[in-house]
């Protein structure tokens, strides 16, 4: 009983045996000995955590130290994780993203002394914009007469650190279509997955190339097609009633922002008065004039007096509507034809008398339009303002109406 080892001395790997002796702190293993056992840092306790020496030489229970571990941490989405010592008390690990990934909440967790981790997981979020670059700004000749131009190009591509699928938005006009004159500006935008944002813009600039503005004829005017001056552009010429066109009938604004060919003239009309028919003196009219034929029994008819009062007072604006007037008067042996002052051969006289059955007993006035066509009869002196009406209203097509109408004021 006195033996001072009674029992076995008590061993705790990874840990310790404290003891207390009835027979004082020398004593370990003596008979009535009690032991507290407790682990390192680290490790748990697995059995009794007092012993006592008993009389049968064996202690009153075992126990051991079991090293402590945390859970397997879960892996995060788009990052990973490195750990010092593995999933054991003290182990510190890590967490970094994927490229294009940013660290939202703590950088590392650390397994604690009662085997949980410290703090939440982390997440790995996008917070890297996508990358977009626009092709270059371009400038694009508007086609020969037209104010566009059909312009195209490759859309660009986008790129994300973190997602494949990216969606691109065009803001403005799709490539391979027609663009106005000017700077029309184009803008792409790109979306990825976590609606991080990234754009880019160019410039689609069309010229309209255009000549100097081309001056009418004097005693004329033109009609463009297009815009007027710009590259493709075609001016015709055209001349006033009493008028015919000296030189080319069109000119085209050229590339080079000239015009083709020399400008052209309108030169007073020459009328053959002395011709031997009566086709041969319409003919020169045809297309170009109307004709006012007057005819009376005399120079001395007071009808014919009245009327060519009138007709001498309204005489530029019968050359506004292209209208020529003729005078036929008396009988034959000294019946005259005359053009203002230029005389009509007797047998175009009476070719015109029979053509439009014009009688030489009383007075009367014809009107034929620019194809020679009887279209109105008077056998009364008519007024300026009614005969202009009659004519603007019948005898003119729309565009000379219009012209007419610019040109209102030339007469007073």
């Amino acid at each position: 009983m006195r033996n001072p080892y009674w029992c076995h001395s008590p061993g705790l790997t990874n840990g310790e045996a404290t003891c207390h002796s009835p027979r004082g702190g020398a004593y370990r293993s003596t008979l009535g000995t009690r032991c507290e056992m407790s682990c390192d840092r680290g490790y748990r306790l697995i059995g009794r955590r007092s012993i006592q020496c008993l009389a049968n030489r064996r202690w009153s229970g075992t126990a051991y130290c079991r090293k402590m571990r945390c859970h397997v941490l879960p892996l995060i989405p788009h990052g990973r994780y490195t750990c010092t010592q593995g999933f054991v008390v003290d182990s510190r690990c890590d967490f970094t993203c994927a490229p294009g990934y940013r660290i939202e909440g703590e950088h590392s967790r650390t397994c604690l002394h009662g085997g949980s981790w410290s703090g939440v997981q982390p997440e790995c979020s996008d917070t890297d914009p996508p990358k977009i670059k626009c092709p270059p700004s371009r400038l694009k000749v508007a086609e020969p007469g037209k104010l566009t131009a059909m312009v195209t190009w490759d859309p660009p591509a986008a790129t994300d650190t973190a997602d494949k699928s990216l969606e691109v938005i065009l803001v403005g006009q799709q490539p391979g279509t027609d663009f106005k004159e000017g700077a029309n500006i184009i803008r792409y935008k790109v979306y990825d997955q976590a609606r991080n944002r990234a754009a880019c813009k160019f410039i689609v600039r069309v010229e309209v190339r255009r000549c100097p503005e081309l001056p009418p004829p004097l005693h004329g005017y033109l009609t463009c097609s297009s815009d007027g001056n710009n590259y493709g552009a075609t001016c015709e010429y055209h001349c006033d009633g009493g008028h015919e066109l000296k030189g080319v009938s069109s000119r085209v604004c050229q590339f080079s922002r000239n015009w083709g060919g020399n400008p052209a003239e309108c030169v007073p009309m020459e009328i053959k008065s002395d011709v031997k028919t009566v086709s041969a003196l319409l003919d020169q009219f045809y297309e170009k004039r109307r004709l006012l034929i007057m005819s009376a029994p005399n120079i001395s008819d007071p009808d014919y007096q009245m009327q060519n009062v009138m007709i001498q007072k309204s005489d530029c604006g019968l050359d506004l509507r292209h209208v020529t007037v003729i005078e036929l008067l008396g009988s034959p042996p000294r019946e005259t034809g005359r053009i203002k002052e230029r005389l009509l051969q007797p047998e175009v006289i009476e070719g015109l008398r029979q053509a439009f059955r014009i009688s030489r007993y009383y007075f009367s006035m014809v009107l034929l339009d620019e194809l020679g066509l009887d279209r109105e009869r008077f056998i009364t002196p008519v007024a300026s303002d009614e005969l202009f009406s009659y004519i603007d209203s019948f005898l003119l097509d729309e565009e000379e109406r219009e012209r007419l109408e610019l040109r209102r004021d030339f007469c007073d």
